[in-house]
């Protein structure tokens, strides 16, 4: 039988990874809505409006499950840990509240002139509209990421009768781990749009072989992509950095360093064993995990004997290599594929199921790098503040396992019809336009 403790932490981790689904694509969804916006205004062409209408569509979906999921997250600050707010709600309370007024006030409000103001209002007020949604989107992840990044990296506060009170917001908003974390984020759900929209679009070029209203939108994304993987390598290794400075215990777990190592190699593969405390059938290469985080052969980095507390290591040691997995395989794929665009090369039957079968490789990505960074912070909820256990309620488990059961059941149905929904979009009946390598020359038109 679970305890009230880890069905309350199986519970907020359901909620959290069917919730972060939905920003990761409308953060960077918004600023290709931009994009494709622009386009239309300044070439006249009635491919990128159509693009621009189908992809709103898409992002009107995603944005009402994001609301939707997130309220019910944020109620379990109360129902599953009442110790969170009790101690830290002092900083949680008004960062929170400063991204539900973004999501509620500013995107909400110019989403419904995105949907419903093309014939009510000027294109110019209809562009603008597109621009405040974008923005209001990063926005709103700023501020989640915030007090996220707060929880594993806390400074500007003091602690009196037990309780956190802030005493620089400056020093709590841009505490040491933030710019890392909201840059990391930012990057991973610009890849997780830019893979869906290839994906899409590669699923509509199998359907339509012929319309090509899908060669745009597909260059678009692979293109993005393309540029976007290079830089997350090099921000997640910046991010790699922090974390060794801030929470060396996180990197140890992530590595399988069980013992203090100069000159630690990298490990492609193994087993950690938490009873032997060591790892089984490892396969690494020598010296790459010191030169890597050290920048120096024999580097050292500190194992997680040299730590009271440590994470669980097998969720961080395999969580982490899914990510660098498949984020290897992005960069292979939109280079592969942007090279064939760009030159205009035909894309054969196995290679746009090969993009299809990409088009949610960002969600993998992102909730393996979620998992590394937030079970990497166990036992603490706040870093050495407030210990995860020490938050959770007293209601019985049974109470809990109802709701989560509950909770499961509900996100399943959801998932399964938010995806076929796609897809049912991507296929209905497409308009006919040349294809790319017969474009016709572009119009200039004025906004």
């Amino acid at each position: 039988m679970l305890d009230t403790l880890m069905l309350s932490r199986i519970q907020f981790a359901a909620n959290i990874s069917f919730h972060i689904l939905f920003p990761t694509i409308t953060i960077a969804l918004g600023w290709m809505l931009v994009f494709f916006k622009f386009r239309h205004n300044r070439t006249g062409e009635q491919i990128w409006l159509d693009t621009y209408y189908f992809w709103v569509k898409v992002f009107a979906l995603t944005f009402a499950l994001g609301v939707v999921s997130g309220i019910t997250m944020s109620f379990q600050f109360g129902t599953n840990w009442p110790g969170f707010m009790e101690k830290v709600g002092n900083i949680a309370g008004p960062l929170l509240g400063y991204e539900v007024m973004t999501a509620f006030f500013m995107e909400a409000t110019f989403l419904g002139i995105m949907l419903f103001g093309k014939n009510r209002v000027p294109n110019w007020v209809h562009t603008l509209a597109t621009l405040l949604v974008a923005i209001g989107t990063t926005i709103s992840a700023f501020w989640i990421l915030v007090l996220n990044s707060w929880m594993h990296t806390p400074t500007g506060f003091e602690i009196i009768d037990g309780v956190v009170h802030p005493t620089s917001w400056f020093e709590v908003i841009f505490n040491p781990s933030m710019p890392y974390r909201l840059s990391h984020m930012l990057l991973a759900s610009g890849l997780t749009a830019s893979f869906l929209i290839a994906g899409i679009s590669a699923y509509q070029k199998l359907k339509s072989p012929k319309s090509g209203v899908s060669d745009k939108p597909l260059k678009v994304g692979i293109t993005a992509a393309a540029i976007l993987i290079p830089l997350q390598i090099f921000v997640g290794d910046m991010h790699g950095l922090n974390t060794l400075e801030h929470q060396p215990q996180k990197i140890a777990a992530m590595e399988g360093v069980w013992e203090t190592e100069q000159g630690a190699p990298l490990l492609l593969f193994a087993v950690p064993n938490e009873e032997t405390r060591s790892n089984d059938f490892e396969v690494g290469i020598p010296n790459l995990a010191s030169l890597i985080l050290t920048h120096q052969l024999d580097g050292e980095i500190k194992g997680l004997e040299s730590f009271d507390y440590h994470p669980p290591v097998k969720p961080l040691f395999f969580g982490f290599r899914v990510m660098v997995g498949v984020g290897v395989l992005m960069l292979a794929v939109s280079w592969f594929t942007a090279y064939r665009v760009w030159r205009n090369q035909p894309m054969p039957k196995w290679h746009l199921i090969g993009l299809v079968a990409m088009t949610f490789s960002g969600w993998v990505a992102t909730l393996s790098g979620w998992y590394v960074t937030e079970i990497g912070r166990q036992p603490w909820l706040v870093q050495g503040v407030l210990k995860t256990a020490d938050a959770v309620t007293r209601v019985a488990s049974s109470n809990v396992g109802i709701s989560l059961t509950i909770y499961l059941t509900l996100y399943a149905v959801l998932m399964v019809a938010y995806i076929r929904t796609l897809f049912f979009l991507a296929k209905k009946r497409l308009p006919e336009y040349q294809s790319d390598n017969h474009a016709q020359p572009e119009k200039e038109v004025s906004a």
